[in-house]
């Protein structure tokens, strides 16, 4: 995994893994594809992998908030990201 300043999620190929530390938690995140995401790491509203959305345009930077939606229902604003970490998917090789 690779440290950033900042992702686009909506921009990682389907696939990508991010580790998103807060002040208070440890996200898991799997980018789907075109926005979508499947995210863990709150003990209330994901303790397991639920699905969701990064508002904000899908950004996620260090020093800010990350403000998602819960399974299209629960809006959610996390502490401010202390850490990002991301290991992108391999993209398919075209074979022709």
């Amino acid at each position: 995994m690779i440290s950033a300043e900042f992702v686009d999620c909506a921009g990682l190929p389907p696939g990508s893994l991010l580790e998103v530390e807060t002040r208070n938690r440890q996200y898991h995140i799997e980018c789907l594809g075109g926005g979508a995401i499947r995210i863990s790491g709150h003990p209330d509203y994901c303790p397991v992998p639920v699905p969701g959305r990064i508002l904000e345009s899908g950004l996620i930077e260090r020093g800010r908030h990350l403000h998602l939606l819960l399974e299209d229902q629960r809006p959610v604003t996390t502490s401010r990201v202390m850490h990002v970490r991301v290991q992108k998917a391999k993209q398919p090789s075209n074979v022709q």
